[in-house]
C-alpha cells in the first residue's frame, strides 16, 4: 500500500513545482497598471497630521485596524511556511485579515499542513481557507464536501474562499475541467453549508453580470481579483510552450480592472436594490500601494477594504523585520491619504 506522501503526489504530482513555479513567476506575471493621476483633491488645510487618528473598520463581522486583506498565493513548496508565518505575524501584529493560498493539497495529504497552519500567528484576525472552484465542484459531487469543512475547521479558518478560475485552468498545462457554472456550483453550497464563504477571481476580474450573480447571494464577501495585479492566466501561459504562448496570449490578457470593478458594483447596488445580498468586497488587482488601495475604498459605495499579494510576498519572502517595516509604511501612508486627500467623483 502507498505511503501518503506517495498518495498525495501520485493525486497531483506536480503540485510543489508548480507552486514554486507561481512564486518564481508572480512578479513577471503583473498586468502594467492603468495612468492613475488625477484621481485626488490635495486639502491641506483641512486636517492635521494623522498621528494617532484611527482607521479602524468593522469587515467580516471583525475589527481590522486598517483596512487591509494579505492575499496570500502559495503553498507547499520550500519556503513556503516561512512567506506564510510573516504575512500571519503581520496580520497579528497589524490588525489586518489573510486569505491563505489554495489548500488543495490538504485535501488529500497533512504533508504541507504546517505551511497553512497560522492561526497561532494572527490572533483573532480573519482568516480565510482556500480552494477552486473545480476541487469543490469533485467534493460535490461526490458528496464529499464535508472534507472542505474539516479543513476549515483544522485550520481554526473563519472561512473559506472559493477562488473561481476557469482561464486560468483552461490555460494551465495540468489545469481541470470545469463542468458546470460556478454559480450554481456556490449555490450548491450555500445550500448544504452554514460556513461562511467568499468568492474570488484570480487576476482577471468579474464582469458586471458575474458581480450581479454574486452580490444576489449570501456571501461574506467578494474578492476582485482585478486585472493589473498577479495574472494567473498569464502565469501559466509562461510554463507552457512557445506555440501555446502565441496562440493563447491575447485572451490571458483580458479582464476587468479594479476601477471598473468599482463602477460596476456601484451601479449594481442601484440597480439591484434590495436584492443585494452581499455588499462587503475585497478590491484586489493591481493595488500597488497606499494610495491605489485609498481611492478604491473611498470610491466604492459600500463597505469594502483593499487586498495585496505580492507587495506583501517581496517582503514576506526576507525577513519579517523588512515586512513589518513594509505594513508600517503602509498604514502610515494610507492614514496620511485619510487626513490630506479627497477621491474625485
Amino acid at each position: 500500500m502507498e505511503d501518503q506522501e506517495t498518495y498525495s503526489k501520485n493525486l497531483d504530482p506536480t503540485a510543489e513545482e508548480r507552486k514554486k513555479d507561481h512564486i518564481d513567476l508572480a512578479f513577471k506575471s503583473i498586468v502594467s497598471a492603468e495612468d492613475l493621476d488625477h484621481r485626488f483633491y490635495y486639502e491641506p488645510m483641512l486636517s492635521g497630521h494623522p498621528k494617532t487618528k484611527s482607521v479602524e473598520q468593522a469587515f467580516l463581522d471583525k475589527s481590522f485596524q486598517v483596512p487591509i486583506w494579505v492575499s496570500s498565493m502559495t503553498g507547499g513548496t520550500a519556503y513556503a511556511s516561512k512567506i506564510n508565518e510573516n504575512l500571519a505575524r503581520a496580520c497579528g501584529e497589524f490588525g489586518m485579515g489573510m486569505g491563505l493560498g489554495s489548500c488543495r493539497q490538504l485535501l488529500h495529504s497533512e504533508d504541507h499542513f504546517e505551511d497553512f497552519d497560522v492561526r497561532k500567528f494572527m490572533g483573532d484576525q480573519p482568516l480565510y481557507a482556500n480552494l477552486g472552484i473545480a476541487q469543490i465542484e469533485e467534493l460535490l459531487n461526490e458528496n464529499n464536501f464535508n472534507k472542505a469543512e474539516e479543513l476549515v475547521n483544522k485550520l481554526q479558518a473563519d472561512g473559506l474562499i472559493i477562488h473561481v478560475n476557469p482561464l486560468q485552468e483552461w490555460l494551465q498545462p495540468e489545469g481541470d475541467v470545469i463542468e458546470h457554472p460556478p454559480i450554481e456550483t456556490i449555490q450548491k453550497v450555500l445550500d448544504q453549508s452554514s460556513m461562511k464563504i467568499i468568492v474570488k477571481e484570480v487576476g482577471q476580474g468579474f464582469g458586471k453580470g458575474s458581480l450581479a450573480a454574486l452580490m444576489k447571494l449570501p456571501i461574506q464577501a467578494i474578492d476582485f481579483g482585478a486585472s493589473g495585479g498577479t495574472n494567473f492566466a498569464l502565469l501559466e501561459l509562461f510554463r507552457s510552450d512557445d506555440a501555446h504562448r502565441e496562440t493563447f496570449g491575447q485572451i490571458a490578457n483580458l479582464g476587468h480592472s479594479a476601477v471598473q470593478m468599482v463602477g460596476f458594483v456601484n451601479e449594481l447596488l442601484v440597480e439591484l436594490k434590495d436584492q443585494v445580498l452581499c455588499d462587503n468586497f475585497i478590491i484586489s488587482g493591481g493595488v500597488k500601494n497606499f494610495l491605489d488601495g485609498y481611492y478604491h475604498v473611498k470610491s466604492i459605495n459600500s463597505n469594502a477594504i483593499y487586498g495585496q499579494a505580492s507587495p506583501f510576498l517581496k517582503y514576506a519572502l526576507k525577513d519579517y523585520s523588512s515586512l513589518q517595516e513594509y505594513v508600517r509604511g503602509q498604514i502610515e501612508g494610507y492614514k496620511l491619504a485619510n487626513a490630506l486627500l479627497l477621491v474625485k467623483s
